[in-house]
């Protein structure tokens, strides 16, 4: 995979999320494009950061460091990977959004450690549409408390839901995508995180505002 492959990948990506937003009633711009960076070399990441992609999303604060520190903020960096209570500190210093809200120590401990420097961070919570043991994210029936209790920390501002339904073919995971639509709705939030190389154009025409995408733009992980 060479660095004018990432480029070529990244504008086939665009066209693609362009066509999906039309379908649904939209334009592209209204979808953004996070170019999941995760084990990828940093010569494709700046690749696609001068190919315009929009934001970069990792999964892990420690390979982020090393992927910031080499190739800067001049994007944004979204954390769309777990995040444990220990590592908010640094996620602070890193990201500009933390799509994995999904338990309220966590909410506190982010809302603890922005306080201080006065700064009001842009999260997601991360809803487990599936209740599935394995993954991350506060079950449907408990979301509406858990957004009551993180709307009253002054510190953190939910702009909207995450998820990474079950594994399947992309219209397999079109009711999974409703579901989170509706979600939303019913708590009032009109961002929604979800779709990945495999199904964003399905997510996109059930109502994705952000896509995760790596794979169809860095070629596969190493």
């Amino acid at each position: 995979m060479t660095t004018t492959d990432v480029r070529a990948n990244l504008e086939q990506v665009r066209e693609r999320i362009a066509r999906a937003a039309e379908r649904s009633g939209r334009r592209g711009e209204d979808v953004l494009l996070i170019g999941v960076s995760k084990t990828m070399p940093a010569d494709r990441v700046r690749a696609a950061i001068e190919g315009g992609i929009p934001a970069l999303g990792e999964n892990r604060v420690q390979e982020a460091k090393t992927k910031v520190a080499a190739l800067g903020h001049s994007v944004p960096w979204h954390l769309i990977g777990h995040l444990q209570t220990n590592k908010v500190k640094d996620a602070l210093l890193l990201f500009d959004v933390i799509h994995s809200v999904d338990r309220l120590p966590l909410a506190e401990e982010i809302e603890r450690r922005a306080a201080p420097a006065n700064r009001v961070v842009d999260a997601m919570i991360e809803v487990n549409l599936g209740a599935e043991p394995a993954k991350s994210g506060v079950l449907p029936d408990a979301l509406a408390a858990f957004v009551d209790q993180v709307r009253a920390l002054s510190h953190l501002r939910v702009r909207g839901l995450m998820a990474i339904p079950p594994v399947g073919a992309p219209e397999e995971t079109r009711p999974w995508f409703r579901s989170l639509q509706k979600l939303g709705e019913a708590h009032g939030f009109t961002e929604l995180s979800m779709g990945m190389s495999a199904d964003y154009e399905v997510a996109i025409e059930e109502g994705a505002t952000m896509v995760r995408v790596g794979t169809a733009i860095f070629g596969p992980r190493q």
